[in-house]
């Protein structure tokens, strides 16, 4: 197995519409072993080819790049402890039983939150009603949070795995309360300038919308067709969630290159092997380790590891390994020992949410990238 079979996977899906375009970058240790941009960064309405530096909608990526890192960052300061309750920074979250949730519970995606809710239908219907540029402002998030608090568990605390993305809004609300500042401003602040990131963060709607500032042409890989926006959307958050909460959100809303996904990658493997000075091995290790409370669950704290059967990341990670997708067809894994890191992001939404085709081609994708890492040795 060679390079050139990975780009013949690439040209077939592309030519099948599975995906309209993907960038990927495969480090083995201190080398990037391979790296290509295919296809294209948008085919409607018209086609424009997707460029190496194209920037993508990460969706879920959100969690473990942006939150968790974050999470960390203030459980090493001694500001959050991982088995303290939500409601220490969170009062009114504790209602209908919920106050025994812990943050850890909530990176586990074991709280009992429900998986999804359609918030962004109440936020129109408040701005439908009168309320003007209600949608996508900080009114909005706060209106969000408050829903989520007033929210009736599916399950008690630790006793199954429900992945969530309430968990993660929930945290990027206390994040915000325990740091200090909005979730995009100490993401900046303490991450993406740390490492030297210039293209990677949350694109603030509401600060748009005041400043009418607008997308770089060609800069972005356009996702979806949105029903609540009508049209394809290029530069501005897919998820409805995190467009009603005006972009910036602990589940979604985070903006980044290859590149830059695969310079975080870089930073938290130099940390788990304990040469960093921007994350204790300690913290990364615990991050990085499947949560065993919890029967059956596959999730580690803000990242997943490999499952039994049929994992995206194919078959030769370890369990050892760590990984998350992202609902717009991003996703990165990770194998720490070996010190491998695969981050492949696509635009598999655009122009349709509902091609499912990306399920069958991760693991094919990923399965031949590590046969070719390992026939070059």
């Amino acid at each position: 197995m060679s390079w050139r079979e990975v780009e013949q996977a690439f040209a077939e899906a592309i030519e099948k519409g599975v995906i309209p375009g993907a960038t990927l970058i495969v480090r083995h240790g201190a080398d990037i072993a391979y790296q290509g941009a295919f296809g294209f960064r948008q085919r409607e309405p018209e086609s424009a080819p997707m460029r190496f530096d194209t920037v993508f909608d990460l969706a879920s990526l959100t969690k473990p790049l942006a939150t968790a890192i974050a999470a960390m960052l203030l459980v090493s300061e001694g500001k959050l402890k991982l088995d303290e309750r939500v409601t220490r920074y969170l009062p009114n979250f504790g209602v209908h039983g919920k106050g025994a949730v812990t943050f850890r519970q909530l990176l586990a995606h074991c709280s009992g939150l429900a998986a999804w809710r359609p918030f962004f239908e109440r936020v129109a219907e408040i701005e439908r009603s009168g309320r003007v540029n209600f949608m996508a402002s900080r009114g909005a998030r706060d209106f969000v949070y408050e829903e989520i608090h007033r929210e009736r568990p599916e399950a008690p605390p630790g006793a199954r795995a429900i992945y969530s993305d309430l968990n993660f809004m929930v945290l990027g609300e206390a994040i915000e309360q325990i740091g200090g500042a909005p979730l995009d401003q100490f993401c900046a602040n303490r991450i993406f300038r740390p490492l030297g990131l210039r293209a990677t963060g949350f694109i603030d709607l509401a600060l748009a919308r005041v400043r009418r500032l607008e997308p770089v042409a060609g800069m972005f890989a356009a996702t979806g067709f949105c029903p609540l926006r009508r049209r394809i959307l290029d530069g501005e958050v897919d998820d409805e969630n995190a467009y009603a909460m005006g972009g910036v959100a602990g589940h979604a809303g985070l903006f980044a290159p290859a590149a830059e996904v695969d310079r975080i990658a870089v930073e938290l493997m130099t940390a788990w092997a304990g040469h960093s000075r921007f994350l204790p091995q300690k913290i990364v290790r615990e991050f990085w380790t499947r949560d065993p409370s919890v029967r059956g669950s596959t999730w580690a704290l803000g990242w997943d590891t490999p499952s039994p059967e049929y994992s995206s990341s194919g078959r030769f990670f370890s369990p050892a390994a760590v990984g998350h997708l992202g609902f717009t067809g991003t996703s990165i894994w990770i194998e720490p020992e070996a010190e491998i890191a695969i981050v492949l992001l696509t635009n598999r939404v655009h122009p349709r949410r509902d091609n499912q085709a990306i399920r069958d081609f991760r693991p094919m994708l990923h399965d031949r990238v590590m046969e070719a890492l390992e026939a070059a040795g």
